[in-house]
């Protein structure tokens, strides 16, 4: 039988041209106040999964 796509990450992740994993980042939904404007900013942009196991993990799940 063929792997369900899990939507819980598929909703989170995206795989990129190049075959890299994006991300975006935690930390930004709320209790905002205390946080800089620089590092609200920086949270704005999206990261890649950065170890090899990790990516591999995702694209399983994402099956992309």
């Amino acid at each position: 039988m063929k792997m369900k796509t899990h939507k819980g990450a598929k909703k989170r992740f995206k795989v990129t041209g190049s075959g890299k994993v994006r991300r975006y980042k935690a930390f930004k939904s709320h209790i905002l106040t205390k946080k800089t404007s620089k590092r609200k900013r920086r949270l704005r942009q999206a990261g890649i999964v950065a170890t090899t196991g990790d990516t591999k993990r995702v694209k399983r799940l994402i099956q992309a």
